[in-house]
């Protein structure tokens, strides 16, 4: 169970930090709000995946159907792991933590809820990746899905919380440099970890 709540967290990870309105959501935030806009766009995050996770556990899991598919499931989740990695490590070179310095009003938590469900990346992620890894989770038990998801918010909350206290401190905890360094690496990261998963549902066949 460990290893499938470090698995969860490290491919939420890889996620979370993919630039997008979320990440520009808690950014904003921040400068009005200070650190807790993070851990506040985190549960508006969540609540839209908690969703998701019923859905894909206790709907789609317990179909037949669903199961037979499964393994070509494996494979397209493979493959967009690839691709996304790719995506985030040519995006690296360009991706920054800058936004708008006036920043804006409104609910966080809200704003989480609203920049994730509008975000197409989010729901390509979720229709590939994620739901071929809560799948292949929840074949192994409901604990092991409640794992891998719970791993998963991790990396949400303590990305979204280190962007917004690096930001209320003046970025003296996270700079640009790091920022781009870490994407890169989580970009190759997801690359490789997506040949293997892509191997591993081909020979499971």
């Amino acid at each position: 169970m460990l290893e499938m709540l470090l698995l969860g967290f490290v491919i939420g990870l890889t996620g979370a930090l993919a630039p997008g309105p979320t990440l520009v959501a808690a950014i904003q935030s921040a400068v009005k709000g200070g650190w807790p806009a993070g851990p506040k766009i985190s549960l508006g995050h969540i609540a839209v995946e908690t969703v998701l996770f019923v859905i894909v556990v206790f709907w789609l899991g317990s179909s037949s159907a669903i199961q037979a598919y499964a393994p070509y499931i494996a494979v397209v989740g493979g493959i967009a792991l690839v691709a996304f990695g790719i995506l985030t490590i040519r995006g690296s070179t360009t991706a920054t933590l800058g936004g708008d310095d006036q920043g804006r009003g409104g609910d966080p938590v809200m704003a989480g809820v609203v920049t994730s469900a509008s975000n197409p990346y989010f729901w390509i992620w979720w229709l590939t990746v994620g739901s071929a890894f809560l799948l292949a989770a929840s074949r192994q038990s409901i604990l092991m899905a409640v794992a891998f998801i719970v791993g998963h918010w991790g990396a949400d909350i303590g990305w979204y919380t280190l962007v917004s206290t690096g930001i209320h401190q003046g970025r003296s905890i996270l700079d640009q440099k790091t920022y781009t360094r870490i994407l890169a690496l989580c970009g190759i990261f997801l690359v490789l970890f997506g040949l293997y998963y892509l191997l591993s549902a081909v020979t499971g066949m």
